[in-house]
């Protein structure tokens, strides 16, 4: 048996409630990642896109290994601080930034959000010491390299189909490369349901720790339960098919205008370089690539091709996001410690040896 005591179990689950809620919001944000450019390119519907990209979104679960849900559980804060106070705040910080930024029709990063989240409420309850740097330095360096290699391999791509198709009739290149898009928004969506279903895997993993409930050992990617790996896939594959259309139509058009060959080698760009990422442990952001890899197919054009202002205004959110929602979460943190504290007449004492 665990040597924490177990928890309330009743607070517990609703937590993992509101994780798996976080994840639906994130599959509803982060549906453009799939499906903006095969709707811009009109190679699906968008009704049939949403359930095209759900349905390999779920199918992740059984595809991708689950390396990122080990780094989140186990590698960002301090495993025993991972209470139900400090998951919960995490998650509000992180709903509250995705639904301001999807408001506003920004495709910032629900990944950063969480970890931004997640580092913020640890902060709040233990001090900088419990964060695990050696473990912030993947998602840190995704935020850089993922839209970096992306926007390059995008590149990279589109100079190499455009070469090779230069001599073919752009009416039936069109053809082809709308039946090819189907391959390659499945390999995207793919992967960002193998990369950011994970990010809600790990914080689960991480509160049954704190509380009790799995041994420190559950965080090690071959011990992680399949039900927590089915419902998070299922949570973002329903919030996938809901659809987040105010980003589709940042993604799809007012970055640069796509065919269906510019969607191919986007999509394809982003989603193999995720599934690399993913495998290594890389909590990256899906947003960040599938827009560098949007950015870099439209360089190939002309420079001009690209709406840079609304980049610039892309790159903005990238920036801020992990700030925003942690301080979010801290303040989300400092609210119910106040409220429990005035609730239960006892302040709530932290883990052992986060003091």
């Amino acid at each position: 048996m665990p040597e924490v005591a177990a928890g309330n179990l009743a607070v517990v689950i609703l937590i993992i409630g509101v994780a798996l809620v976080f994840d639906f919001i994130n599959g509803f944000h982060d549906s453009a990642n799939s499906i903006a450019t095969i709707v811009s390119t009109r190679v699906l519907s968008p009704r049939n896109a949403v359930i095209w990209a759900a349905a390999f979104n779920f199918a992740a679960a059984y595809v991708i290994g689950l390396s990122v849900a080990s780094t989140m559980a186990g590698k960002i804060v301090e495993p025993s601080i991972a209470t139900n106070e400090v998951v919960f705040s995490a998650l509000i910080g992180a709903i509250v930034w995705d639904l301001i930024t999807w408001y506003y029709g920004i495709p910032s990063s629900s990944s950063h959000a969480l970890i931004g989240g997640f580092a913020g409420a640890g902060v709040a309850a233990g001090g900088m010491s419990v964060l695990k740097w050696n473990g912030l330095t993947k998602p840190l360096l995704g935020i850089v390299l993922a839209p970096t290699l992306c926007m390059a391999l995008g590149f990279l791509m589109m100079l190499i189909l455009l070469w090779t198709c230069r001599k073919a009739h752009p009416a039936p290149l069109n053809r082809v490369f709308k039946k090819l898009q189907l391959v390659s928004s499945a390999i995207y969506s793919l992967s960002h349901g193998g990369n950011d279903a994970q990010k809600t895997i790990g914080i689960i993993v991480a509160l049954l720790i704190a509380e009790g409930y799995m041994r420190p050992e559950s965080a090690l990617a071959e011990n992680i339960p399949m039900w927590i790996v089915l419902c998070a896939h299922l949570a973002i594959a329903l919030g996938t098919l809901s659809g987040g259309w105010r980003i589709v139509k940042t993604m799809g058009s007012k970055i640069t205008k796509l065919r269906p060959i510019d969607g191919f080698a986007a999509e394809t760009a982003g989603g193999v370089l995720i599934i690399g990422f993913t495998e290594m442990g890389f909590p990256v952001s899906t947003t960040h690539s599938i827009a560098g890899a949007i950015m870099g197919v439209g360089s190939t054009k002309r420079l001009s091709a690209v709406r840079w202002g609304i980049s610039a205004r892309i790159v903005w959110a990238w920036v801020i996001t992990i700030p925003a929602s942690a301080a979010i979460a801290v303040l989300t943190y400092w609210i119910t410690h106040a409220c429990l504290s005035l609730w239960t007449g006892v302040t709530p004492e932290l883990p052992v040896g986060t003091h």
